[in-house]
């Protein structure tokens, strides 16, 4: 690391996440002043984007070489508040929470006070929504049966092509403007009105970078230093020349993408922020041209890399709150960078912008950007052994892809084999056609909690409440398969009920929150003359994610095992312990979760029930509309929502205390597992991944595993896996007694980091509920 990296990567580091207003007021202002007054939606929002990009402060920080903020400075976080415009009492609970707080000053809650709150009140998307929802819809979710992603963020999964390295904005201004004129000749004024804005947003980001190149020419005439001089004048050049133009050296492709990640999360603050996508394949011929011409060398391109990691790094996640956060508490904005995989003849497409890619992650260890790498079986182990070595380290990165099962999934899902296999990963684990698609993430839905309310006959334990079907009394039916059966039908009920929810909303997001710029660079949005949101993609799934595979599974197993198989444990007697939460009851509890079929363990009684758990999942759910041309596809993670959905369901049959964590992804049961990893993957596979658009396997190993030729058996490991279709796999390579002692005395260990779900975070920043998770999650000590 040069001494450059070194100082910025410190003050990164150091840096407070803090809420700016400064994008909020800029475009309040904007709509306050009726400059948009008239216009259609599509060109109003264009409008307003040029606007903020105009005024917004910018900043090129000491030492820099890639740059641009999301924010005025770095880890200022901006605020959407069309989408949620946050309250007084929200601003007090960011500045004051235990897990990812910001800092809110008092300047920023008094223009909140006077200017924000004010304007948008009523005017929001969040209002929208939840006034669009019927009561059953409501009472779901206030029970924790399910989350809805976009009632503080905007869709978009949005994964980046090579086509910013091909084209500048002025070629997208030239096909902007040649489809227009097909839609004037037809009269067609809507598809006109898209394409204005589209226009205005490839004006404003050019003039956006721009800004910057006249701040790096200000800067350096007042620069001393003559390096940093010629650094400047550099960057200065750079920006004039990107993104307006396809760009032609290796700095140019980084500073390109850069503003573009900008420019999207300016716009909107989708979900899972913007994504690199294929990184090491996009670099590639900017890097080879370099070094062929002298004109880069290795250790420069890392250097640049380097900086351009830490831009990731300096832009937390927009805040959330209540239920949002809850599901999704961490400052990672889940920008993956994908490494490796396959070319577009299908043959092995590592190369040695793959390596470096691995080395800087090795040696930034920062949380974002995060990294994973897709493994096929074309692939050599060198890579794959290269990657473990990197998460040996204990970061928890990189993340393990089976590309050659992803690309059969998009097969499965109707997607080209060239865009299957130009795709990949992206945000935690869905697979998506970078750069042609709008993949929307519409939130988790319980599967313990359903399992709770069959028991229940659809009333909530919790309130009372019936919010579920009758489906009768668990004390009267007949046997295993009525039991699953009334579980089945609970679970189609509240599928439904968040399908129609999510339609109602993809048709607010699509009528009033159209987003031009990202329609820019998503094929087919510009053909098409239609927005993102409103189906301009070449495609568009939405995906409602399943979470609670291992718990669900085992208390079903308990169920069928202890009370209708061997008949030892009578159902009411059962359910009584369930209501009272075991108490006075613990020799019940021990027995159920300490002898029962539980799923992780190679168990064919437990393995049967996930497979039918997941069939029953995937019957009500897949290939139905959604209302932008595309369909709804399964997929199996939970980032932090395990934790919120096991406080809101009560004591399950395996075992399982009311309020504690539920599972998270297609894990086992924290501490389940008992057989060791062989067994785990043998479990996992049982699935049929290649009908999902992922799923996420976590597992923790002993740092002893890795011993020796503890890396050579981890490689067999994942080859295991992946032969029998496994999607994903992640690890922490951490033992528990580190992770106590970091829990107890964080200042032992501030800087550890951990795998949570689909992404890495500082134990420090998870807050206690998460930290005893990770901490009960089984710890394998050999393989």
């Amino acid at each position: 690391m040069t001494p450059r990296v070194e100082q910025l990567r410190a003050r990164s580091i150091e840096a407070v996440p803090h809420i700016s207003a400064e994008r909020a007021r800029l475009l309040s202002d904007f709509c306050r002043s009726g400059s948009a007054d008239g216009v259609s939606p599509p060109v109003a929002r264009a409008m307003a984007f040029r606007h903020i990009l105009e005024q917004k402060s910018i900043c090129i920080n000491d030492g820099e070489l890639i740059v641009g903020e999301r924010g005025p400075e770095p880890k200022a976080t901006p605020t959407y508040p069309e989408l949620c415009c946050h309250t007084l009492d929200d601003l007090r609970i960011l500045d004051a929470r235990e897990r990812t707080p910001y800092r809110v000053g008092a300047e920023v809650r008094d223009i909140y006070e006077r200017e924000i709150i004010p304007f948008w009140a009523g005017r929001t998307v969040r209002e929208k929504v939840f006034d669009a929802m019927t009561p059953d819809w409501r009472a779901a979710f206030d029970a924790g049966v399910f989350t809805e992603f976009m009632e503080q963020r905007a869709p978009g999964h949005a994964i980046l092509d090579d086509k910013i390295y091909r084209h500048g904005f002025t070629d997208f201004k030239k096909r902007i403007a040649k489809r227009l004129k097909v839609a004037q000749d037809a009269g067609d004024a809507e598809a006109a009105e898209e394409l204005r804005a589209m226009a205005i947003c490839c004006d404003a980001i050019i003039a956006f970078a721009e800004r910057h190149a006249l701040l790096a020419q200000a800067l350096a005439a007042d620069e001393d230093d003559p390096d940093r001089r010629a650094e400047l004048l550099r960057i200065a050049d750079v920006c004039r020349r990107v993104p307006a133009h396809a760009p032609r050296t290796f700095h140019e492709a980084l500073q390109s993408y850069w503003v573009v990640h900008l420019g999207v999360i300016t716009e909107l603050n989708t979900w899972d922020s913007f994504n690199p996508g294929r990184l090491d394949q996009h670099l590639l011929p900017f890097y080879e041209r370099g070094i062929a011409d002298g004109t880069l060398t290795r250790d420069a391109a890392k250097e640049l890399l380097e900086c351009f990691w830490i831009k990731f790094n300096n832009q937390p996640a927009p805040p959330k709150v209540g239920v949002t956060e809850e599901q999704s508490g961490t400052y990672t904005d889940f920008a993956l960078i994908n490494i490796g995989g396959v070319g577009p003849d299908g043959a092995d497409a590592v190369n040695e912008v793959s390596y470096l890619l691995l080395d800087v992650v090795e040696e930034m260890q920062l949380v974002q950007p995060s990294a994973c790498v897709q493994v096929s079986e074309h692939n050599p182990d060198a890579f794959l052994l290269r990657a473990e070595r990197v998460i040996q380290t204990g970061l928890g990165q990189p993340s393990i892809f089976n590309t050659d099962v992803i690309i059969r999934e998009m097969l499965n899902a109707g997607k080209t084999i060239e865009d299957a296999r130009a795709g990949g990963p992206s945000g935690c684990v869905t697979v998506s056609a970078f750069g042609k698609e709008s993949c929307t993430l519409t939130g988790y839905i319980n599967w313990p909690k359903i399992l709770e309310l069959a028991c229940n006959d659809g009333v909530d334990p919790n309130t009372g409440r019936q919010i579920g079907p009758q489906t009768g009394d668990p004390r009267t039916v007949a046997d295993y398969d009525a039991f699953f059966d009334a579980y089945a039908r609970q679970l189609r009920h509240f599928v439904d009920l968040k399908i129609e929810g999510n339609n109602a909303i993809e048709r607010i997001y699509a009528d009033t929150m159209p987003c031009p710029f990202m329609s820019v660079v998503m094929d087919d949005c510009i053909e098409r003359a239609t927005d993102y949101h409103r189906g301009g993609a070449r495609y568009n799934p939405s995906y409602i994610q399943g979470v609670g595979l291992g718990t669900v599974v085992d208390a079903l197993a308990a169920v069928k095992h202890h009370v209708f198989d061997k008949a030892t444990l009578p159902m009411d007697e059962l359910l009584d312990a369930l209501r009272s939460d075991f108490r006075d009851r613990e020799p019940l509890r021990q027995r159920l979760a300490q002898a029962s079929p539980a799923f992780g363990n190679d168990d064919e009684y437990a393995d049967q029930i996930a497979e039918a758990v997941f069939e029953a999942y995937h019957a009500c759910l897949d290939g139905r509309p959604n209302t932008k041309g595309g369909h709804y596809r399964v997929n199996l993670l939970p980032t932090t929502v395990h934790v919120y959905f096991g406080e809101v369901t009560g004591a399950t049959p395996n075992g399982r205390r009311a309020g504690t964590p539920v599972s998270e992804g297609i894990s086992p049961t924290q501490g389940a597992d008992r057989h060791g990893p062989t067994a785990v993957i043998k479990s996992a596979a049982r699935i049929d991944h290649e009908r999902t658009g992922g799923t996420l396997l976590n597992m923790k190993l002993s740092p002893r595993v890795l011993a020796g030729d503890g890396l050579e058996r981890l490689c067999g490991l994942v080859r295991t896996y992946f032969r029998m279709n496994g999607h994903h796999v992640q690890f922490n390579v951490v033992d528990a007694a580190t992770l106590r002692e970091a829990r107890d005395d964080p200042e032992r260990h501030p800087g550890l980091i951990v795998r949570v779900a689909g992404y890495s975070d500082y134990f420090a920043d998870v807050g206690r509920a998460l930290q005893d998770e990770i901490i009960s999650r089984t710890e394998q000590q050999s393989f």
